[in-house]
């Protein structure tokens, strides 16, 4: 009898381990094999698209564990600081604020377009419609619905605020962006949800009236700006799940953005 029973307790375990090795639960969302977090962490040091005296950032400790219990602090910050993202009323006038930006669009196909040579050599580069064409030439027409975000190559100079403004002695930046042709034929034709680069704006540097913000925000279309770890990310085949702060009436966040890789 107890030997038989030796044997059943034995048999118990064996299905038991058996079970657990093939319901080992995932910490991958399903169909994925890894998430890769296309953010800035944010920091005093984060470059700002205008210069000020004042610091923009500030972090003060107002509980600690030793004393309080816990730990505890209050921030202050702009809407548009560090990796962040604009809603449609940045520029258009009654548009989506971030709090009302349908959570269905904050989900979509991932494309990246790998622009990192031209902006070597002009850093003013506007993303081109060539560009666009380039990149469907090597995988296929977009998917609608996407977020397009441009690789620059520009996060390289994000430890220095100062070559990351790039701005010459009359205080004019130059860094990339996106030409205003590119964003219609993103727009129109493809139907994108969301445009992102990795530099401080979707306009280039020397732009004074902003015509990618004035069409594309207009239209619904969002923006990305100061995008991180895009040299890591794949071109196609990603998902994007882009999270900014629920902010009530507000014209824009800082944003946590997840590329979910297949």
């Amino acid at each position: 009898m107890k030997i038989r029973t030796f044997m059943v307790g034995c048999a118990l375990a064996l299905a038991l381990l058996l079970f657990a090795q093939h319901h080992e639960p995932s910490i991958q969302p399903s169909g994925f094999h890894a998430v890769m977090d296309l953010t800035h962490t944010i920091n005093p040091q984060v470059p700002t698209y205008e210069l000020t005296d004042k610091p923009v950032y500030q972090a003060r400790t107002v509980a600690t564990i030793d004393k309080d219990g816990y730990f505890a602090r209050d921030i202050s910050l702009p809407e548009h600081f560090g990796t962040h993202l604009d809603a449609p009323a940045h520029f258009a006038r009654g548009m989506w604020t971030v709090d009302q930006i349908p959570p269905e669009r904050l989900i979509a196909p991932l494309v990246i377009l790998d622009v990192t040579t031209a902006p070597k050599s002009n850093p003013d580069y506007q993303v081109s419609v060539e560009d666009v064409a380039n990149w469907e030439q090597a995988h296929g027409q977009m998917p609608e619905n996407a977020v397009v975000i441009a690789n620059t190559g520009w996060e390289s100079r994000w430890n220095s605020p100062r070559d990351y403004r790039n701005a010459d002695t009359k205080g004019v930046m130059h860094f990339p962006g996106y030409s205003l042709e590119a964003a219609k034929f993103l727009v129109e034709g493809r139907h994108v949800l969301g445009l992102g680069i990795d530099t401080l704006s979707i306009d280039y540097g020397p732009s004074k009236d902003f015509p990618v913000h004035q069409y594309t925000l207009s239209r619904s279309v969002y923006h990305l700006e100061n995008v991180a770890n895009l040299e890591h990310a794949p071109a196609a085949s990603g998902m994007v799940v882009v999270s900014p702060m629920k902010l009530e009436g507000g014209s824009g966040s800082p944003v946590r953005i997840f590329a979910l890789l297949r």
